[in-house]
C-alpha cells in the first residue's frame, strides 16, 4: 500500500490532497456546529434555571426559595453568626449550641424529636463554621410544613438542660479528639492560627478544651439572645417548593423572633493578616501536611472571580488520578512526573473581608523542597505568563465545577442561604457565567500580582518538618526582580544547591541551616560540583 501511494502522479497526489482538505473541512464544520450547539444548549440550562424568590418580613428575617418541582425539598435556616462572634471566654460556643440544638425542645423530648423525623422519612442536620450556623431538613415536599416548624422548635424552645449539657459536653470532648486524627482540618487550623493571630479568624470552631468543660447554659441563652435576630437570617428552600406557602410558614413560626438588640448590633472584629508559620515537628509520621496561602479578599471583593479562576489553573491532584502527565495543570504534570507528593490541592477560602488563598499539599519529608519550589513557582506563572488558552480552559473548569455542584436540592439550598448571607441576594447563573467569563489573562495576571507578589505567606506544617525541611521566603516584586535579575548568589557548598537569580540578599533571613534550600519565585540552576 505504502508503495502505491508513492507512485501517484501528481494529478493523483492533487485529488487524494483535495478530497483530504474537504475531509477536514467538513469534520471541522461538524465539530464546530456540536460546540455551538453545546454551547447553546448550557446557555439554554442557565436560562432555565428557576428564579430564586426572596421575602423579607417585618422582623427582618429573609424568606428565600428555588421552585424546581421536586417531589424532595430542603429547608433549613442559615445564621450569621459563628465562631469568629466569639470571644476568648466563650470561644465554642456556637459549636455547643448547634450540638444541643437536637437534644429537646418544650414541646418534643429528644426521643420524639428523633421518632418524629424518622417516621417523615427525612433528614435534620446541623453544621457551624466560622462565619454561619446552619440548621436544615431534608423531607418530602408534603412534609414542608413540618419540616419548618420542627426547626423554628429547635432555634426558639430548646430546653438546653443541665444533664443534657453534661452529657453532650462529653461527646464533643471526644470530637475533639477525633478532629485531631484527620491532619488537613488540623492543618488549616494552624493555618488560620498563624495567619490570623490574636483575632478571632485565629480561633478554632470547637473551641480550647478548658472552654469546653466549663461552658454552661447561661452562655448558651446569651449567644442565643445575642445572635438569633431576625434580621441575620435567612430561611432558604430549594426543590417541591412554594414561595408563598414558605412566607406564610415563617410569619407563623418566625415572626415572634426579635428584631431589635438591647444594645448595640454585635460586630465581628477585624483581623488583620500576618505572614508567618508554625511547624508541628513529629518525626514518627512518615509523611508532612503542609498549607501555603496569602491573604485574599472577601465574598464580595471584585477580585474574587479572578482569584477563583486562578485556584482553578494551579488545580488538585492525587497519586488515584488517572491523566498523568497529560492532566491539564502544570504542577499536577510536575507533582506526576517527579514523584513530589501524595495529593496537592488548592483553595481559596473567603470570608466577609478577608480570606486564604493557596495550597495543601501532602509530601514525603525528601520531596517537601522540591514540591515548594515549584508549587510557588506556578504561583509565579500566574503573574507573568499565564496564556489565554490556560485561562479558557480554567473559566470552563470553574463554570462545570459549579454547575456540577448544584446537583440537587440540599447543595442548592445551602447556595442560597450561604449568598444570601454573603452578598443580601442570590446572584443568577447566567450572571455569574458572565463574570467568570469577562476574565483573560492579562486580569490573572494583574489580580494575582496584587496578592502574591511581595507578599509574605502564612505556612502551617505538620509531621516530619524540621528546621532543615524547607525555608519559604516573601514573594519579590516587579521591581525587585528587574533590578537584580541576572545576579546570582552562592547560598553554600553542599551537594544539593540551587542558586538564587531573582531575591536579594534581605531575603535570605531563613536559610543559615544545614541543608538550606530557597522556596521562592527562582528558576532552578544546574547544581553545583
Amino acid at each position: 500500500m505504502a508503495t502505491s501511494l508513492q507512485r501517484l502522479t501528481s494529478a493523483g497526489r492533487y485529488i487524494v490532497k483535495r478530497n483530504l482538505l474537504k475531509t477536514n473541512v467538513l469534520t471541522r464544520s461538524i465539530v464546530g456546529s456540536h460546540r455551538l450547539l453545546a454551547t447553546q444548549a448550557a446557555n439554554q440550562v442557565m436560562l432555565n434555571v428557576p428564579e430564586t424568590k426572596v421575602t423579607t418580613l417585618e422582623n427582618g428575617l429573609r424568606v428565600a426559595s428555588e421552585d424546581s418541582g421536586l417531589s424532595t425539598c430542603t429547608v433549613g435556616l442559615w445564621i450569621d453568626a459563628g465562631s469568629r462572634y466569639e470571644n476568648e471566654r466563650n470561644n465554642g460556643t456556637a459549636h455547643f449550641l448547634e450540638h444541643m440544638a437536637f437534644k429537646g425542645t418544650r414541646k418534643r423530648s429528644q426521643l420524639d424529636l428523633e421518632l418524629e423525623i424518622e417516621n417523615m422519612g427525612a433528614h435534620l442536620n446541623a453544621y457551624t463554621s466560622r462565619e454561619q450556623t446552619v440548621y436544615y431538613a431534608k423531607a418530602f415536599t408534603k412534609d414542608l410544613p413540618r419540616a419548618v416548624e420542627i426547626l423554628a422548635d429547635i432555634i426558639q424552645n430548646s430546653t438546653l438542660g443541665g444533664a443534657e449539657i453534661e452529657r453532650e459536653r462529653g461527646v464533643i470532648l471526644r470530637e475533639m479528639q477525633e478532629v485531631e486524627t484527620n491532619l488537613q482540618e488540623v492543618v488549616f487550623d494552624y493555618l488560620h492560627a498563624t495567619a490570623y493571630q490574636a483575632t478571632a479568624l485565629g480561633r478554632t470552631i470547637l473551641g480550647p478544651t478548658e472552654n469546653i468543660k466549663t461552658i454552661n447554659r447561661g452562655d448558651l441563652v446569651e449567644y442565643i439572645t445575642t445572635h438569633y435576630k431576625g434580621p441575620r437570617i435567612v430561611l432558604a428552600a430549594a426543590g417541591g417548593v412554594s414561595h408563598n406557602e414558605l412566607i406564610d410558614l415563617a410569619k407563623y413560626h418566625f415572626g415572634n423572633l426579635p428584631a431589635r438588640y438591647k444594645g448595640e448590633a454585635p460586630t465581628f472584629p477585624q483581623c488583620d493578616f500576618t505572614g508567618s508559620e508554625i511547624r508541628v515537628r513529629d518525626d514518627k509520621m512518615p509523611l508532612a501536611h503542609i498549607a501555603i496561602a496569602v491573604e485574599a479578599v472577601g465574598w464580595s471583593h471584585p477580585d474574587t472571580i479572578p482569584l477563583m479562576v486562578a485556584n482553578t489553573l494551579i488545580g488538585n491532584w492525587d497519586r488515584s488520578f488517572g491523566g498523568g502527565v497529560n492532566l491539564s495543570s502544570k504542577l499536577a504534570q510536575m507533582a506526576c512526573q517527579g514523584n513530589l507528593c501524595h495529593s496537592f490541592q488548592s483553595f481559596n477560602t473567603c470570608y466577609t473581608d478577608t480570606g486564604l488563598w493557596g495550597l495543601y499539599m501532602v509530601c514525603e519529608p525528601g520531596t517537601i523542597n522540591e514540591m515548594m519550589h515549584f508549587a510557588q513557582l506556578e504561583w509565579m506563572s500566574l503573574c507573568t505568563s499565564v496564556t489565554e488558552s490556560q485561562v479558557a480552559r480554567a473559566k470552563n473548569l470553574l463554570k462545570t465545577n459549579m454547575l456540577l455542584h448544584l446537583d440537587g436540592s440540599t447543595p442548592i439550598c445551602e447556595d442560597i442561604g450561604r449568598q444570601m448571607l454573603c452578598y443580601s441576594r442570590r446572584i443568577p447563573l447566567h450572571e455569574l457565567e458572565a463574570r467568570i467569563d469577562a476574565i483573560d489573562a492579562k486580569t490573572i495576571k494583574d489580580v494575582c500580582t496584587k496578592y502574591i507578589y511581595d507578599k509574605s505567606p502564612a505556612i502551617a506544617a505538620v509531621g516530619t518538618t524540621d528546621s532543615n525541611s524547607f525555608c519559604v521566603l516573601p514573594f519579590p516584586s516587579p521591581l525587585q526582580i528587574k533590578a537584580i535579575r541576572g545576579r546570582q548568589t552562592k547560598l553554600c557548598n553542599f551537594s544539593y544547591k540551587y542558586t538564587l537569580h531573582l531575591l536579594p540578599k534581605q531575603y535570605i533571613q531563613y536559610c543559615t541551616h544545614s541543608r538550606p534550600y530557597l522556596v521562592c519565585c527562582a528558576a532552578r540552576s544546574e547544581e553545583w560540583n
